[in-house]
């Protein structure tokens, strides 16, 4: 059995986890990384993705976090996102319609840098869609 360690998840409406846990998978700027007690300090930015939380009670629970970044000390991992939301109360009118203003956004976009970066994360929203929504 793994170490435990504190992992908190705030938004800006909310704490959505503070608890004991023995793992947390989430989705860096960099690329997905797992977060362990011990971990070697680290500060990431996070994209949109599903962070994923294994409980020292050994359960597994996922949220979606829309940005935001990380801080990760040997003792624990603080996840500042933007917006979250437990993947059970995704609100599927509200992730079409980020969709679709990112759509809108990469398209209004006045130079080449901006739409690349409207496009990235307009890929980043709908891989994550294809990832939490049932065919």
């Amino acid at each position: 059995m793994a170490e435990a360690f504190q992992f908190e998840l705030v938004s800006p409406e909310r704490l959505l986890v503070s608890e004991q846990v023995e793992s947390v998978v989430i989705p860096g700027a960099e690329g997905e990384m797992t977060v362990m007690a011990h971990h070697a300090p680290v500060m990431t930015t996070i994209k949109p993705g599903v962070v994923t939380v294994k409980t020292a009670a050994g359960k597994e629970e996922r949220y979606v976090v829309f940005g935001g970044f990380a801080d990760i000390v040997p003792a624990g991992c603080t996840l500042l996102a933007e917006s979250a939301v437990a993947v059970g109360d995704i609100d599927r009118a509200d992730l079409a319609r980020r969709i679709q203003e990112a759509k809108e956004d990469a398209a209004d976009a006045k130079d080449d840098q901006a739409r690349s970066k409207a496009e990235q994360f307009l890929s980043q929203l709908t891989t994550l869609e294809g990832a939490i929504l049932p065919a």
